[in-house]
């Protein structure tokens, strides 16, 4: 029986930074989304916090607010969508995350993948790997 795919959340500075550059691992890894290499997982407040700093930064990035719109629903209709029924706060350093850690045990995700790994100290507890997007693609065999 074949290995199932990564289940991953995306942390949101990764999905701004494959906005940001075309050439980097986010945007790859983004733009692999729904290939079948991965699944992403997303929430409601995940959503609504992608779109909330790409409407933020939009002209340093150079879209439209429709373009952020577009993108977001794009992901949406890649992505498992999961309701979150419970809270264990706090349990990260920055309390931001916490909805990131919470989506990825809700989905039995074996990946957060972000910039920020030591913000996700503790996440192993739960049997999940935090990684950057570079070393997530070198995992599935996309990049050497």
């Amino acid at each position: 029986m074949p290995n199932s795919p990564p289940q991953i959340v995306i942390d949101t500075n990764v999905f701004v930074s494959a906005q940001r550059s075309q050439r980097g691992a986010a945007s790859k890894l983004v733009s692999l989304a729904g290939t079948g290499l991965f699944e992403v997982h997303i929430s409601v407040p995940l959503v609504l916090e992608y779109e909330d700093v790409l409407l933020r930064q939009h002209e340093q990035i150079g879209l439209t607010p429709e373009d952020v719109g577009d993108l977001v629903d794009a992901l949406c209709a890649l992505a498992s969508q999961h309701e979150i029924f419970f809270l264990w706060r706090p349990y990260l350093r920055d309390p931001k995350d916490e909805l990131i850690l919470e989506l990825a045990v809700k989905a039995q995700c074996s990946h957060i993948v972000t910039y920020n790994r030591k913000d996700f100290g503790g996440s192993e507890k739960f049997g999940i790997a935090v990684v950057t997007p570079k070393k997530l693609l070198q995992e599935i065999g996309v990049i050497p």
